[in-house]
């Protein structure tokens, strides 16, 4: 992705997650993906989907069960 594509994609999460301390930064020898940290920790990549001229973004994230809660937080 194009260095004004990832700024305009962080701006956006950032607002939406209130997130201060996210950053998407580019990945090396790929130009339809990014990655998303919090801080220094690596929480998803985002794709870009370029498909008969409507671009869209799709953010996978994985979650370990191990980083889960054992109760629901309420």
């Amino acid at each position: 992705m194009k260095p004004q594509e990832i700024a305009r994609l962080q701006g956006y999460l950032k607002d939406r997650f209130n997130r201060p301390d996210l950053s998407v930064r580019g990945r090396p020898n790929k130009d339809d993906s990014a990655e998303v940290y919090f801080g220094e920790e690596f929480v998803g990549v985002i794709f870009r989907d370029d498909e008969d001229g409507d671009v869209s973004y799709d953010f996978n994230m994985a979650i370990l069960e191990i980083d889960l809660p054992e109760e629901p937080l309420n």
